[in-house]
């Protein structure tokens, strides 16, 4: 893992997170930053063909974070994981840039079948705690997914989905989700 990607995912989780104190706390105590990291070596060993030993990496740090990630699932830039226990992301997994999860969110299968059976989680989303999003949907840029939602249909960009099913509604202008620029950590300080 290059270093500009630790200091840039230690920015991330500061950025996300107004209880962060320092880069150094970050680094040594999020548990989420910890299985993203490992997941990026077990994706490698995965994508050179070493396969055991990736599932081995994957369910190693799961003992450890309590957060499982498929090392065949693909994950972009600036992903951070908050408060990440019990967090489960399936192996057909595509997740964007800037893209945040909360504890106990599933990206799951649907189906038994070996091609994408996982979610697309486009930029910009925010997936709340506890929420299922299931099966080989598109989640589009900038979507809100509530706390607890069932995620079974596609859903369009800056929409917010909330429900059991959940159902799309579109962002109004003055809904926020982290990661907008209204976050400034000198207010917390």
């Amino acid at each position: 893992m290059p270093l500009f990607r630790a200091r840039e995912d230690i920015r991330n989780a500061r950025k996300h997170d107004p209880a962060a104190r320092g880069g150094a706390e970050v680094a040594i105590v999020y548990s989420g930053l910890h299985a993203v990291w490992s997941y990026r070596i077990a994706h490698r060993l995965w994508r050179a063909g070493f396969r055991m030993p990736a599932r081995i990496l994957s369910q190693f740090t799961r003992f450890l974070t309590g957060i499982e990630i498929h090392p065949g699932a693909r994950i972009g830039r600036r992903f951070f994981i908050d408060h990440g226990m019990g967090v489960v992301i399936g192996e057909t997994t595509w997740i964007g840039d800037d893209v945040m999860l909360y504890h106990g969110v599933t990206l799951g299968g649907r189906g038994s079948g070996h091609g994408k059976r996982h979610p697309t989680i486009h930029d910009h989303v925010t997936v709340g705690a506890g929420a299922k999003v299931l099966g080989a949907i598109d989640i589009g840029a900038r979507t809100v997914i509530g706390a607890n939602a069932v995620v079974v249909h596609d859903a369009p960009p800056d929409s917010v989905l909330t429900g059991v099913p959940a159902r799309p509604r579109p962002r109004s202008g003055h809904e926020q989700i982290p990661g907008d620029d209204w976050l400034d950590p000198a207010l917390y300080i």
